[in-house]
């Protein structure tokens, strides 16, 4: 199996290169969600990587 179906908060931020606290922040806003699993938080990858989709693209200049 090549894609986990889910990742907990220390892989998504070596999968993503976004910071516990980014990752922290999205889920409180809600443009992320998560499962528990006894006490270990899980988020879906598609999840994850609809999140990564749905963010501004870069734009030099701006």
């Amino acid at each position: 199996m090549d894609m986990p179906i889910a990742i907990t908060i220390p892989d998504a931020v070596k999968a993503s290169g976004m910071s516990r606290s980014s990752i922290y922040e999205a889920l409180k806003r809600g443009d992320l969600s998560a499962r528990k699993a006894g006490r270990r938080t899980l988020i879906a990858f598609s999840d994850l990587q609809a999140y990564l989709a749905s963010l501004p693209e870069y734009k030099a200049g701006a």
